[in-house]
């Protein structure tokens, strides 16, 4: 059966839901922080439009990543691991702050977690091409 016969995993569409998710987070992030640059009143104009332009360009990789995750790409894999490290640092650090920001860094650990989790599982790997290439003789 070839790739496009043979159902997609729900856990390879989970994966791709989660690199998708924190994709738009991050564009939606971006527009919001550029949108107030250009017309709310920040410190800093320019530092806000350009954090608003990289994490709207930052949002473009998850973004590939589940669209190739979808289209079963297995160099999509490499970038959605990548991705879900990533969401661990500032996870770690809204764990570490104090009031409203815990529950924030519990819900983007608790996401980047479950992506590692999905994007390693054997049949995630298995639905993408990777794993064992030994041939038996």
């Amino acid at each position: 059966m070839s790739d496009e016969q043979s159902p997609r995993p729900t856990r390879l569409t989970a994966a791709a839901a989660v690199c998708a998710a924190e994709g738009l987070a991050l564009a939606a992030g971006g527009l919001y922080m550029l949108v107030m640059g250009l017309l709310g009143r920040p410190d800093s104009p320019s530092q806000a439009e350009t954090g608003g332009l990289t994490l709207i360009a930052l949002g473009a990789i998850p973004l590939a990543a589940a669209r190739g995750l979808l289209r079963r790409r297995s160099w999509s894999r490499g970038p959605a691991i990548i991705t879900q490290l990533i969401a661990l640092i500032p996870a770690w650090t809204l764990l570490r702050a104090s009031g409203v920001l815990i529950p924030v860094g519990v819900v983007l650990a608790a996401v980047a977690v479950t992506g590692l989790f999905l994007l390693v599982n054997p049949t995630t790997t298995e639905a993408l091409g990777i794993g064992d290439t030994r041939t038996d003789a």
